[in-house]
This record gives C-alpha cells, sequence and structure tokens, in this order.
C-alpha cells in the first residue's frame, strides 16, 4: 500500500481544510445533525462513493481520500457524517442485495436522517446462535403475518423501520427458512418495551408481534435466503463497531485532556507513566486506522479480505473500551463521579462510554464469538466437537 501523497493529494487535503475552516461553525458539538450530514453529502464528505441516483454524492472509491477527509476531520474534532444501523448496515446490504426498487425508495431517506432503522435480529433464546430464531412469518394472501419477539433491539422506541429477519419456512434447515424483511413500526401489532442498562438509559429494547401484518412484496432476496442477506449486514454492523476513525477522534480528545488537566500541580500529559500507557493506546488506534485502509482497498478490488475484516469488531470494540478506561483512570478521583456532579468532565462522556462500550464488546456477536469466528473461517481452525447424541 503506497500512502504517499501526489500533489493531486495534497491539493485535496487543502480542500478538506478550507471546507473545515469555511463550515467549522455549522458543526454540531455532539452528535452530528441532518442538516450537518446534507452538508457533508453536498461536499462529498459523507455518502462519497454512494451513486447519485440513490442521494449519494457519486465519487470514485479512493483510498487516500477517504484517509485524508478522516484525518483531517479527526485532527479538527469535528463530526464525520451521521452512523447508525440505517446509514452503516442497511444502507450497504441494499447496494449489495436490494432490487433496484428497494435501493431508490430507502437509500436516499436513510442517509438524509429522514428515516431511522432499527435491526430485528436477537431472541430471548437465539443470540448467539441467531440462526435458531422462532419468530415466524406465514403468508396470508398478500401478506406475511408475523408472531414473535426480538429483544436488545437497539433505538427500536424511536426507529420509523425495522429490518427483521423472520422465519418463513418452518420445514426448512434452521439457516435455510429464514427471510429478511422490510416493515414500519408504525404497523398494527407492534409493542416497543424499553430495555434499562447500567449506563441508566434504554438504549436496548424488546418488540413484540402480535399478527403484524407485513406485504409479500417487502423482503429482501428470496423467501429462505434471508440468513445470506443477514450475514451481509453483520458484516457492515462489526465494521461500525469497530470504526477506527471513532478511535482517533476519542484518542484526540484524551491527548487534549492530559494537555489541560493537572495532577498535584503538573499537567496529565507531563506524567511518564500516563504518557506511556497513551502511546501504547495510540500505536493501536494507528494500527487499526492502517488496517482500515486495507480493508478498503480491497473493496475497491472486489477482494474477499478474509481474516483481515473478521478482525474489526473485536479489535475495535476492546480498543474503545481501553480508551474510556484510561480516561477514567487518568481523571483520578473524577473519573468514578457520575449524574450530577459539578466536577464531572465532558458531563460524565468517559463514565458513560465506558459502562457502553462494555456492552458492545457483548452486542454484536461477544468477543467469545468473535474469536470462534476468526479462528474458525479466518484461521481454518476445526469447529468444537459436538457431543455425541445416544
Amino acid at each position: 500500500m503506497d500512502l504517499s501523497l501526489t500533489p493531486e493529494y495534497e491539493a485535496f487535503r487543502q480542500e478538506v481544510v478550507r471546507f473545515i475552516e469555511d463550515y467549522r461553525d455549522q458543526a454540531p458539538r455532539g452528535y452530528p445533525s441532518k442538516a450537518w450530514q446534507k452538508i457533508l453529502i453536498e461536499h462529498g464528505y459523507a455518502a462519497r462513493t454512494i451513486p447519485r441516483d440513490y442521494g449519494g454524492y457519486g465519487a470514485e472509491p479512493d483510498v487516500l481520500k477517504s484517509r485524508i477527509i478522516a484525518e483531517e476531520f479527526t485532527k479538527a474534532g469535528l463530526p464525520g457524517g451521521l452512523s447508525n444501523q440505517g446509514i452503516s448496515m442497511f444502507v450497504p446490504t441494499l447496494l449489495e442485495l436490494g432490487s433496484e426498487e428497494q435501493k431508490k425508495q430507502w437509500i436516499e431517506p436513510t442517509l438524509k436522517g429522514d428515516i431511522v432503522w432499527c435491526q430485528g435480529y436477537s431472541e430471548p433464546n437465539s443470540g448467539s446462535d441467531l440462526a435458531s430464531l422462532q419468530t415466524k412469518a406465514v403468508v396470508d394472501g398478500d401478506d406475511f403475518v408475523i408472531n414473535g419477539q426480538k429483544i436488545w433491539t437497539s433505538t427500536a422506541y424511536e426507529a420509523d423501520m425495522m429490518f427483521c429477519l423472520v422465519r418463513t419456512e418452518p420445514d426448512a434447515p434452521k439457516h435455510k427458512g429464514i427471510s429478511y424483511l422490510l416493515f414500519s413500526m408504525d404497523t398494527p401489532g407492534i409493542e416497543v418495551r424499553p430495555l434499562k442498562t447500567m449506563t441508566g438509559a434504554a438504549s436496548f429494547n424488546e418488540v413484540f408481534f402480535t399478527d403484524v401484518r407485513v406485504p409479500t412484496t417487502q423482503i429482501v432476496g428470496q423467501r429462505g435466503e434471508g440468513w445470506f442477506v443477514a450475514n451481509a449486514t453483520l458484516k457492515y454492523e462489526r465494521g461500525m463497531l469497530g470504526d477506527p476513525n471513532q478511535a482517533g477522534t476519542r484518542l484526540n480528545a484524551i491527548i487534549k485532556m492530559m494537555k489541560e488537566e493537572t495532577m498535584g500541580g503538573e499537567k496529565l500529559m507531563d506524567n511518564p507513566l500516563y504518557r506511556d500507557r497513551l502511546v501504547k493506546l495510540q500505536s493501536r488506534v494507528l494500527a487499526m486506522q492502517y488496517h482500515g485502509l486495507r480493508l478498503v482497498t480491497h473493496q475497491i478490488k472486489g477482494e474477499d479480505p478474509g481474516l483481515a475484516r473478521l478482525i474489526v469488531k473485536l479489535m475495535g470494540c476492546e480498543l474503545n473500551h481501553d480508551l474510556a478506561g484510561f480516561a477514567i483512570d487518568i481523571l483520578g478521583e473524577l473519573g468514578v463521579l457520575y449524574h450530577g456532579s459539578s466536577y464531572l468532565r465532558d458531563n460524565g462522556m468517559w463514565q458513560h462510554r465506558y459502562m457502553f462500550d462494555l456492552g458492545l464488546i457483548i452486542g454484536g456477536g461477544t468477543a467469545q464469538i468473535q474469536k470462534n469466528i476468526i479462528s474458525e473461517r479466518g484461521l481454518g481452525m476445526p469447529r468444537e466437537p459436538k457431543p455425541a447424541t445416544v
């Protein structure tokens, strides 16, 4: 991989820097907004390679330009575009496997943030073994009639739409009888119950389906082929959860804090033990960022990255949790404070992230499951033998 910059790329970097200077005042301080997303898409800094016909910017894939954008936005402390289950997981799934009609119907409003999606995958008895799911859909006329339950459904309480796995072929092998359906969360028969996590927020939900009617046309792929579509979505989910640019933004925030906060009259950055830990984390962040470039290169070339893709979720989620843990450590006694204290730094952001990121090591496929995937699919190691049946 040649990362040296030609005059063309240096000129592009200056273009990005000028954009940041011109639009800094319009950038949100926290989570990206719909207005900010619109500006980024118009200038090619979000949805950059998604075709214009579907609401994107329509640029050709370019690994160095993507890297330059990420570097300059991270350096300036500006948020990138919106990142959620719809934009980061569902949209690329549709681009890969959806029909032309589905792409034109769903991608643009999703990119703009006008439609929020949630993912109906996990069930109370089907988490790690997702293919054992039991939520069923029976055809009645022109509709599927859905009954069952999903759990750990992020953003279900505010989502407009759901992409959902249901069992439509009960007599087929478990991986062959699943279909991938799309439907509105306002459909009669859907009940959402919030689940409060250890952060104090109800970021997960239970979702119950009672005779929910969904047109049979609202399916991605064919009946019984949902497992194939679902694995495409999971591939993009792992990439979203292990986003190296997010880790870079957090690292920069920690560096800024270490330059400003003091302990015993000295800046935290002057503490050699903290500096040593910081450099170790910085090396992991850089490794993840360059690994991300490797994956983009594979994507541009139409190659299967294999093992390189499989490690992203495991390494990225653990790195984000370690970054938040380090931030809490260097804050000392301030790091154990929580809601309501006037001494909180960054509104308790690091405390929240530490607890939330621990959940992400479990969610989206636990670290143990990820290690099994890496060993079996990436390294070709044998599966764990199943006990003999009598």
